[in-house]
This record gives C-alpha cells, sequence and structure tokens, in this order.
C-alpha cells in the first residue's frame, strides 16, 4: 500500500523526469543519422597514432563537402559523415582523412559503389556507407509508422483483454493508462540519448528505433502482469462477495508482483551492462538507451501504471456514468 498511498510523489517525480527529457530533446535535439537523412559515412582506424582531430577537421574541410560530421570511434579510429559522395569524393576522403600518416591503407569492409582509393596511407577503412536522400526519407517515415501501430494495437488489445471489467473502471481506462505509460516510456529514453549525441557526438539511427520498439514491447509486458491480478482480485472480490476498497486491491496487486517485475527487470539490466561494458562498440548506443528504457519501464509500470487507477477510479465514480453503474 505504501506505492499507492504516496503516489503523489511518484507522481511528481516522473514529473521532473519527463520535463528534463522534454527540454534535452528540445535544446540538444535528435540528430538523424545517414539511415535517415542520406549520406555517406566513413570510419577509418590509422595504423599508427591518430592525428589530432583539428588537424583532420581542417584537412577534410579543404574538400567543400558542405556540412559534415567528424568524431572519434575507439582509440586510434574516426567516423566521419557527410552528403552522398560519389566515388571520387570518397577517394578525396580517403586521402584527406590520410593525410600527414605513414604506411599502406587497407580496406577491410565497404560499400562504395567502387574500390576504395590506394592514394591514402596509414589508414585502414573500416566502414563506408551511403545511403540516398530519398530512401532515408522513406526509412524514417516508416520508423513513425511503426512505432505508432505499436502503440495503438497494444492500446486496443488492453482495451479488449479487459473488456468484462467494468467496476470500478472501465476497460478502456486500463488501454488509455498503458498508452501514456507507453509515452513516457518513450520519451525518457530518447531525452536521455538526445543527452547522449550532445556530449559524443552519436545519432539516431536503425538501431535507436528497434531499442524503442523493444522498450515498448518489454514495458508493456510488466504493467499487463500488475493490471492482470488487479482484475483477478476484482473478479475474486466479486463472487466471494467481498467488499474492499479498490486502492488496496491495486496496493495489493503491486506488492504481489513487485518481486516478479524487479528480478526480470534485473536479469536483463545484467545482460545490458555486460553489452555496454564488454560488447561491441557498435551497439554500445543500443544497449544504453535499452538499459534506460528498461530501469524507465518497470519503474512506470510498477509506481505509475497501477497507482493511476486509483484517482481515475475516484473520478470514475463521481461521474454520471459511474453513478449510473452503482
Amino acid at each position: 500500500m505504501y506505492i499507492v498511498n504516496h503516489r503523489g510523489l511518484f507522481f511528481t517525480i516522473t514529473g521532473i523526469l519527463l520535463a528534463i527529457a522534454l527540454g534535452s530533446i528540445a535544446i540538444f535535439g535528435l540528430p538523424f543519422s545517414i539511415d535517415f537523412t542520406g549520406g555517406s559515412l566513413v570510419e577509418v582506424s590509422y595504423t599508427q597514432a591518430r592525428p589530432d582531430l583539428t588537424t583532420i577537421k581542417q584537412n577534410v574541410n579543404q574538400l567543400a563537402l558542405g556540412e559534415t560530421s567528424l568524431r572519434e570511434s575507439g582509440t586510434n579510429g574516426v567516423i566521419l559523415r557527410t552528403r552522398t559522395l560519389t566515388p571520387a569524393e570518397h577517394t578525396e576522403v580517403l586521402a584527406a582523412l590520410g593525410e600527414g600518416t605513414s604506411g599502406a591503407m587497407s580496406t577491410t569492409t565497404t560499400k562504395a559503389t567502387s574500390a576504395a582509393s590506394t592514394t591514402a596511407a596509414g589508414l585502414t577503412e573500416l566502414r563506408f556507407n551511403s545511403i540516398g536522400p530519398s530512401l532515408g526519407s522513406e526509412l524514417a517515415i516508416k520508423a513513425l509508422y511503426a512505432l505508432a501501430a505499436v502503440i495503438i494495437a497494444i492500446m486496443l488489445y488492453i482495451a479488449w483483454a479487459f473488456r468484462r471489467v467494468s467496476k470500478p473502471v472501465s476497460g478502456w481506462v486500463y488501454g488509455a493508462i498503458v498508452v501514456v505509460i507507453l509515452f513516457h516510456d518513450v520519451i525518457i529514453p530518447a531525452g536521455f540519448y538526445a543527452i547522449l549525441c550532445h556530449f559524443t557526438g552519436s545519432q539516431v539511427d536503425s538501431l535507436f528505433v528497434v531499442a524503442l520498439l523493444a522498450i515498448l514491447g518489454y514495458s508493456v509486458n510488466d504493467t499487463i502482469v500488475i493490471f492482470d491480478r488487479v482484475r483477478e482480485h476484482l473478479h475474486n472480490n466479486e463472487h466471494g462477495k467481498i467488499s474492499e476498497p479498490f486502492a488496496e486491491t491495486v496496493g495489493k496487486s503491486i506488492t504481489e508482483t513487485l518481486g516478479r517485475s524487479i528480478n526480470t527487470s534485473l536479469t536483463v539490466v545484467l545482460a545490458l551492462l555486460a553489452l555496454v561494458f564488454i560488447g561491441s562498440k557498435d551497439t554500445v548506443d543500443f544497449a544504453l538507451v535499452l538499459l534506460v528504457g528498461v530501469v524507465a519501464g518497470t519503474y512506470s509500470s510498477i509506481l505509475l501504471a497501477a497507482p493511476l487507477l486509483v484517482p481515475l477510479a475516484e473520478r470514475f465514480a463521481k461521474s454520471p456514468e459511474g453513478k449510473k453503474k452503482k
């Protein structure tokens, strides 16, 4: 009952977290990668000491490629994002990145339209991806459709699953609460990622969208478990003609599922921490977003979703529809 009785405190904390997340998105923004905007990405690793980043930027700027993004990758590499490069420009970029180094350049992975240049020296090309603007725009639209479709499908499923629950709140209320919680579970990791992008130069790519979709599925699972326990107690109370305050029913349901929710989340968190610290650098951002989302999803399921039923039940009871059902 502690969580239900102190729900105002948890609602306030949630408001503060949401304000920080939305503020971060508004101030820092969410920079889209070439997955959504189109362009080229070149990642190289230097065979010797990496040149100063300022020097590399000066070399690249001489090519007149327009707006570019250059950031460090690991201890001895860099990642360059530009507009879509032609094969000739790709060669020039490799030469600019390798300027001032010594040794022979080799390539390990390339998706360019032509073979990598051999004029640059002292570096190894690890990755070269190019995506056209139209394809990037199409991917962005499909990502938004995917998120919207998942949220709508979840809401409809919850409303259908709880269709026989009418007192003290109707089934559609459970579905509405789930949608509110899902928005919370998307905004919090998105705000975190906006801060991460600002300080590390990361960008929103397709893996970020995959992480959000995974978070939605994981979060609603915890919420449904608690809601289902509430429904079970309501059913038993009705058949056993037991008179019990709805707030007590909700508090009892949270307590009974608390251990399961925390233990399940803890196992996922441990796996994600392993990905963050010993996993591939290509999946670190993905693991971090999932980590924040899992924590936020567990928090929202236990401290927000179920406690929200209580004030809504009180308001529903005061409404004309609620009085008729009495």
